[in-house]
């Protein structure tokens, strides 16, 4: 069974479904010194970034597979050298990952929305992004959708990238470990605007980054099981995102991002890869 990106799923009661209420319930705060906050009954998460320390948080589940949603409104103003990190991550040195990192800018410059995905241990999958609205001015979605044979990466429901499992052309993909959801706001200006070229300007200090409206329904890991079953990828019946894939609106949508926004495929990098471009770029 294939299930269209467009269509709205339900799930029964085996698939953690979180929706919008208690971020208290679903995340601790980690680093930060109290610079991480949870504010108004749980409804809302803040991060700041001042000259001493930035700030984290992580959720108490892990995941094996899962349509992750939150809404995230970005550092205003003069952000240049700052970092907002929203990503899926498992331990270990051989470890996987899937990434949103969104990087400052001067004021009126656009942010650049930076996506990695890592499969044990090696990432260098980098495709760059400029966003068709200004994500500081109002909360946007952000989302992960991540099954057994793709990851989907999407803004306010429009794919901006898809990361096929090419697994029988060598490529290893994410699908035997559980990742916990992270985020960080933290000082990159070494590297983070025009190359580390524009440094943070600690008199606009502090920053923050604002999150809200998690939503996951996904397989939670627990105690080395997943809540989906022994085999997730066989539970398609009981959680059809299992199988879900671009539909043509979906895909039209995701040509038209890359086209107008993409900014950096490392896919097209011919000066970075002199020797061929990686296996999975081949596949359509």
């Amino acid at each position: 069974m294939v299930v269209t990106f467009s269509y709205m799923l339900l799930f029964p009661l085996l698939v953690m479904v979180a929706f919008a209420g208690d971020l208290n319930k679903d995340f601790d705060l980690t680093w930060g010194d109290g610079r991480a906050k949870i504010l108004n009954n749980g409804e809302l998460l803040t991060l700041t970034l001042d000259k001493a320390s930035g700030s984290g948080f992580q959720s108490k589940n892990e995941y094996l597979f899962g349509e992750i949603d939150m809404q995230l409104k970005l550092v205003p103003g003069n952000s240049a050298g700052t970092v907002t990190a929203y990503y899926l991550s498992s331990k270990g040195s051989t470890w996987d990952e899937i990434d949103y990192e969104f990087l400052g800018n001067l004021s009126g410059d656009p942010y650049i929305l930076h996506t990695n995905v890592f499969s044990q241990g090696k990432g260098n999958r980098e495709q760059q992004f400029y966003l068709w609205f200004d994500p500081t001015a109002d909360f946007h979605t952000y989302s992960i959708m991540w099954n057994p044979q793709r990851i989907i990466f999407s803004v306010d429901g429009t794919p901006i990238r898809e990361f096929k499992n090419s697994e029988a052309i060598g490529v290893p993909f994410p699908k035997n470990q559980p990742m916990r959801i992270y985020s960080s706001l933290w000082n990159a200006d070494d590297w983070a605007t025009r190359g580390g070229l524009v440094k943070t300007d600690w008199t606009q200090a502090p920053f923050t980054a604002s999150y809200r409206n998690f939503n996951a329904q996904a397989c939670i890991w627990s105690s080395g099981a997943s809540s989906c079953g022994s085999s997730a990828s066989k539970s398609t019946s009981a959680s059809p995102w299992l199988s879900q894939e671009l539909d043509a609106t979906g895909q039209q949508r995701l040509k038209w991002v890359q086209k107008k926004y993409m900014i950096y495929n490392y896919c097209t990098d011919a000066k970075r890869f002199p020797q061929g471009f990686p296996p999975e770029c081949n596949i359509s």
